[in-house]
């Protein structure tokens, strides 16, 4: 694990350009309000899991590429660079970028919807960050699928080569992150009396950032 605090540019493998690019990102802000400017990654030619150089490259994010980005961004400033993975069923996974302030989680995101963005650091836990997705957290169906969440897992752990410069997808990092430990939100018996989102929420959530390109 390299636990260096501050990564350099030669610890990513990054060019002087691409480097450039994460050392702007200098606050949580301002890396949310550049990974909602990047167009929705839509996997037109298939499924993708896009290396932070590649993100750079291809100007295209879908949550985890965008999640990697704003991990590299908060290393090379000093911070952690810590994701969170929140595990549904019968739906996807999401995954955030954790940062700290004052002793409380924020989390920045990459989504195309109005639900599940970026959280301020007001949350004392993991778990109390976690449940402020929950209500929102929902599948085609209007079914509420968020069930567990993931321990703060450092990307120092892996090679910058596996999710920085990897031409190929990052399907390492979904692998580890898939197998970090993970703890529940709801019982059982709680996921029985879940109501389904109301049909204003459903209208609500057809909003999107970036339209999906046209099929030819």
């Amino acid at each position: 694990m390299n636990k260096r605090r501050f990564a350099r540019r030669e610890d990513l493998g990054l060019s002087k350009a691409e480097f450039a690019v994460l050392k702007r990102l200098n606050t949580p802000d301002k890396i949310q309000t550049y990974l909602d400017a990047i167009p929705q990654n839509f996997e037109v030619g298939g499924e993708t899991c896009l290396s932070v150089r590649e993100v750079l490259s291809q100007r295209r994010a879908l949550c985890i590429e965008g999640a990697m980005i704003a991990a590299a961004a908060l290393w090379v400033q000093g911070e952690p660079p810590l994701l969170m993975d929140l595990k549904a069923t019968r739906d996807y996974d999401h995954i955030v970028t954790l940062f700290r302030r004052n002793g409380c989680w924020g989390a920045i995101s990459k989504t195309n919807h109005p639900v599940l963005r970026w959280r301020d650091p007001v949350y004392r836990s993991l778990r109390e960050l976690a449940m402020s997705y929950f209500h929102e957290y929902c599948n085609k169906r209007h079914q509420k699928t968020l069930r567990s969440y993931s321990v703060a897992f450092d990307m120092r752990r892996l090679d910058p080569k596996t999710w920085v410069t990897q031409k190929k997808s990052c399907w390492d990092v979904g692998r580890a992150l898939d197998a970090a430990r993970h703890y529940p939100l709801v019982t059982k018996k709680q996921t029985k009396l879940l109501r389904l989102r109301d049909p204003l929420e459903r209208e609500a959530q057809k909003l999107q950032d970036h339209r999906p390109p046209r099929r030819k």
